[in-house]
């Protein structure tokens, strides 16, 4: 949708105006100009390049809502403030808002009064959402973390693939993609899912000349005295420490509280209010450092971060690169400093390789799925346990199917919704004309009361009183959104449609199986990348930037260019298994454990990965769970085959 042309006249005005900034950052014009064009585009910036001026300025000249897609609550959360400081209607709906909130947000979109919504991809999973949906006027749909819709990007996320199909069927135009770590590979399958044209793809490039980029390589146990002795050197100065568990996170804050540090621990396992607490700390700190897992830093705009430590080994070059890309957006010079282990391969690895689903469990799942009949619903729920493949692969799984034309998803629903009303029933009703009312009064009598909540089986109701299940879908919706219920969703179910059924099962079990295989392989590769940066003897910016498909020369400004020369790692400290190993394995399968039953599910539980399996089986609790954790995952697999 094309922006109204008097709004739209002077976009450098309106930066100044509306936003304080004096000039736009490298690509943003080129961006915002395309956008109020109506054309599709893709934004790839450097982390603290200034990627949300590319959807927020638009907002304000659009005529509807801007859509905004987005994983990251720490993102919506810190732009909001910002927007909300220079009284722009914006707001976020997500699982931290309560009942209040989230009325005050759908009352809010009904009346034309928000400009700009935030929501996470999963949202879209919600019928109830989509349905709201259906009454909005977008103007532009904004894709964050856009790099998530490739397959073979460092993040695929299942979710994000649904959402250019989304965008079609709503008639939703233009789209802006947004990403910082797209490969040329990623680029490509990012604007082909969204139509997006080559001359709009907007590349600023990756390279920041105030970053300092240095690698020391240390044994892991000398780690801690090598890190407080970079701090007592250096000024200081806001900084984040990043490791790769939630639990080194917390004692490495207590270690540096000990040594009269101002530090605190991030992690996903903390409650959101106590998230939010460090947060707001450490914005308003000029030395505090935060020890952090990767889900600090995303979207937190600070400026004057001067320190990024990375205690343990990123998982990717592209995380390397959005990680240290939260450092210096004043400009000012910034250290990175890279603390290279290779024990730290160890733990990277298992993530990928207990995501990994074992071939008997793709031929059960697939087999289970195509044999539902023509039409067909699945609880990815129920299918994680019970072919013991993690939630997020069951997904995954099904995307792939969708991609090779073996099904077709309907789209998401429950099976169930509870809801509360808010005041008397006739109340509710007296305000509908007749027919709604009694449609209304319906509803209501199919559901089965409780104490609190009444229950309803939605399908079930459908049929009983002969109307579409979308409508009494929508009737739920919109009384939930005038405040007269409170709803609750449960039993989330995917429907899908038989499309183009192979004749035998066999290889395109194999080929899904493979292509699992082959996602393994690009993460472990993704690692070893990362054990090369360590090693590189040359300028590390220019060897980032080669990765990235930007030539450029050396930076004269990196530890390599300033004389800092390349050493070898320390060798790693795992031991490989042996006899008594050989004594634990052969009394596991003793005890005939149905959650341990192939190779690769014993390997996962030697090495201490959960399962939903292992979980269910009640497992983790085993004197043998973890045994060989510290040994690389290949290793122990070959052991476990081998004996």
């Amino acid at each position: 949708m094309k922006a109204d042309p008097v709004a739209s006249e002077d976009v450098s005005t309106l930066v100044r105006e509306a936003f304080g900034f004096e000039e736009f950052l490298p690509g943003q014009e080129a961006v915002i100009t395309r956008i109020l064009a109506g054309k599709s585009a893709l934004a790839i910036f450097p982390t603290g390049g200034g990627k949300s001026l590319c959807y927020q300025l638009p907002a304000m000249v659009l005529d509807g809502l801007v859509l905004v897609i987005s994983p990251l609550i720490a993102l919506m959360k810190d732009q909001l403030d910002f927007l909300s400081a220079k009284g722009f209607p914006a707001a976020r709906l997500d699982s931290t808002l309560d009942r209040q909130q989230t009325v005050q947000v759908y009352d809010d979109l009904g009346s034309g009064r928000l400009r700009l919504l935030y929501v996470s991809p999963e949202r879209l999973n919600n019928e109830r959402f989509l349905q709201s949906m259906r009454r909005w006027k977008i103007s532009l749909l904004a894709v964050d973390e856009a790099h998530c819709i490739s397959e073979w990007g460092h993040n695929f996320r299942p979710d994000y693939l649904k959402i250019a199909g989304i965008a079609a069927k709503f008639g939703i135009s233009p789209v802006l993609a947004l990403t910082a770590t797209a490969t040329p590979a990623v680029a490509r399958d990012i604007a082909a899912a969204f139509g997006i044209e080559s001359g709009n793809v907007i590349n600023t490039g990756f390279y920041r000349s105030n970053l300092k980029l240095a690698v020391t390589p240390s044994a892991s146990a000398a780690r801690r005295d090598l890190l407080l002795s970079r701090l007592s050197a250096r000024a200081p100065g806001p900084a984040v420490v990043y490791v790769t568990q939630q639990q080194a996170a917390e004692e490495m804050a207590e270690f540096l509280r000990r040594h009269g540090y101002q530090a605190r621990a991030y992690h996903a396992g903390m409650k959101q209010e106590d998230r939010d607490g460090v947060q707001d700390a450490f914005m308003a700190s000029d030395r505090m450092i935060v020890a952090a897992t990767i889900a600090f830093g995303m979207g937190i705009d600070k400026r004057d971060i001067r320190y990024v430590y990375h205690y343990n080994l990123p998982k990717s070059l592209e995380s390397y690169c959005q990680e240290i890309g939260r450092a210096g957006r004043d400009d000012q010079e910034s250290i990175c400093e890279m603390f290279a282990s290779p024990d730290d391969v160890v733990v990277l690895q298992n993530f990928s390789y207990g995501d990994t689903p074992t071939a008997e469990g793709v031929d059960g799942l697939v087999r289970d799925v195509l044999g539902r009949g023509e039409a067909f619903d699945v609880s990815v729920y129920d299918l994680s346990g019970q072919f013991d493949v993690r939630p997020i692969v069951v997904k995954t799984l099904l995307t792939y199917l969708e991609l090779d034309g073996v099904i077709q998803g309907t789209g998401p629903f429950y099976t169930e919704f509870r809801f509360q009303p808010q005041r008397k029933s006739e109340d509710i009703f007296r305000r509908f004309n007749a027919g709604r009312a009694e449609f209304l009064r319906k509803i209501f009598r199919q559901a089965r009361r409780g104490k609190i909540w009444l229950t309803l089986d939605v399908d079930q109701a459908s049929r009983a009183i002969g109307e579409p299940r979308a409508r009494v879908v929508a009737a739920l919706t919109y009384l939930e959104e005038q405040g007269d219920l409170v709803v609750e969703a449960a039993g989330l179910r995917e429907g899908y449609r038989v499309g183009e059924m192979p004749a035998d099962l066999g290889p395109l079990i194999e080929s899904l199986v493979a292509r699992f295989e082959r996602r393994e392989r690009l993460d472990i590769e993704r690692i070893e990348r990362v054990l090369a940066y360590a090693q590189e003897p040359g300028c590390l910016t220019r060897h980032l930037m080669t990765y990235f498909g930007e030539e450029r020369g050396d930076c004269g400004h990196c530890a390599r260019c300033l004389g800092a020369s390349a050493k070898a790692l320390p060798a790693p400290s795992y031991r490989l298994p042996d006899e008594s190993d050989r004594a634990v394995l052969a009394a596991l399968r003793g005890e005939g454990k149905a959650a341990l039953g192939s190779p690769r599910q014993l390997a996962r539980f030697l090495c201490g990965i959960r399962s939903p399996a292992t979980t269910r089986a009640k497992l983790s609790g085993h004197a043998a769970f973890g045994r060989l954790e510290s040994t690389p995952f290949r290793e122990v697999l070959r052991f476990v085959t081998e004996h």
